[in-house]
């Protein structure tokens, strides 16, 4: 009987009646965007040229196709509401209109991401402890406001149907009670996101630190709401689960400051002349760019039966700098116990008996 009705004449006159309507608004609503979109993008491109805000440069760059797909939306949506149209074409505009709303807010926390990585921009200077630190929050911080705007939307969504009123007033109750994200803390999920807030506010580390984790040198790349990415000396990623940095002991090179002290270790003969070693570091390290005049020392650090093990501390401003200049001084040194002082090189002395 409903699909007759439906299919019946009565029922297409009223909608073949509704349809110039409909058009109508729509096109109005259209145009009405369009016409706001270009004044937008116009007083924009005119801010920017006069510089009077280059802020809106991020704000442009990124939220464009939002702004353009949002605002024909929603004057299309006003349209159809205020000419009575059929209840599931406003329905239809008003999922459009939620998605639309939610990519642009997505897209205004990439705005305030570049408008802070652009204030504390980690490469202007070397000490930018304090930089990282800003950084480390707002990408914690970024990724968990777009999750907070997909679970809205998606209430916001199921709000919007009869059917599904139910679970959206349930998914945001479960949202907003604490008692209930506690009580699941125990899971891996949970557990992970409760670390990573943990991680960006205490920091054990930050982005951009030298860590030594998994007998890997590397650096802290991403910082991500379940997982750590971390950019390994050769380029590759080693992809860790977040709660590793709050449950396991790893190395951070960089955490208070980023001066470091590198060592070389090499073995003599008991006849090596240390303090002419010493001195030969000396002029070494005050030839060498990447060495910091902070820290120059040359000891014996151990005697076996047959060699010395001589230890050079020398020190650097970054931990890639000092694994540079170990390496320089390193070979430099050999170079010079080879051509100065070729009998201190490690011998096996053999007594023979007449």
């Amino acid at each position: 009987m409903g699909l007759f009705y439906f299919y019946s004449m009565d029922n297409w006159k009223d909608i073949l009646q509704i349809i110039p309507e409909v058009i109508i608004a729509m096109i109005v609503g259209i145009l009405a965007g369009l016409i706001l979109i270009w004044l937008i993008h116009w007083s924009v491109n005119l801010a920017i040229k006069k510089g009077r805000a280059q802020n809106l440069l991020y704000f442009k760059k990124r939220c464009k196709k939002a702004v353009s797909f949002l605002l024909p939306v929603t004057f299309v949506f006003i349209a159809l509401h205020i000419s009575g149209s059929p209840t599931w074409l406003l329905i239809l505009f008003r999922t459009l209109l939620i998605l639309a709303v939610s990519f642009l807010l997505i897209r205004l926390t990439f705005v305030v991401e570049d408008i802070m990585l652009d204030k504390y921009d980690i490469t202007k200077k070397e000490d930018n402890r304090h930089e990282r630190k800003i950084l480390t929050q707002l990408n914690f911080v970024k990724n968990a406001v777009i999750l907070a705007i997909i679970i809205i939307t998606i209430s916001a969504l199921l709000l919007s149907f009869d059917g599904g009123q139910k679970f959206g007033a349930g998914l945001l109750t479960s949202a907003g009670v604490a008692s209930v994200i506690i009580g699941f803390a125990a899971q891996k999920t949970i557990a992970n996101f409760l670390a990573g807030i943990q991680i960006a506010f205490t920091q054990p580390m930050k982005i951009d630190d030298a860590v030594l984790v998994e007998k890997e040198w590397g650096w802290i790349e991403e910082i991500n709401l379940t997982y750590v990415v971390v950019r390994l000396w050769d380029w590759r990623r080693l992809i860790l689960p977040i709660t590793y940095f709050v449950n396991e002991p790893f190395q951070n090179w960089t955490r208070n400051k980023a001066e470091i002290i590198g060592s070389v270790f090499f073995h003599l003969d008991y006849s090596a002349p240390v303090d002419k070693i010493r001195e030969q570091l000396t002029k070494i390290l005050e030839n060498e760019p990447l060495w910091d005049k902070k820290v120059n020392v040359l000891h014996v650090v151990d005697a076996t039966e047959k060699t010395i093990q001589l230890r050079a501390l020398m020190s650097a401003k970054t931990s890639p700098q000092a694994w540079d200049l170990r390496c320089s001084v390193r070979e430099k040194l050999i170079t010079y116990v080879q051509e100065n002082h070729p009998e201190c090189l490690p011998l096996h002395r053999i007594q023979a008996q007449l």
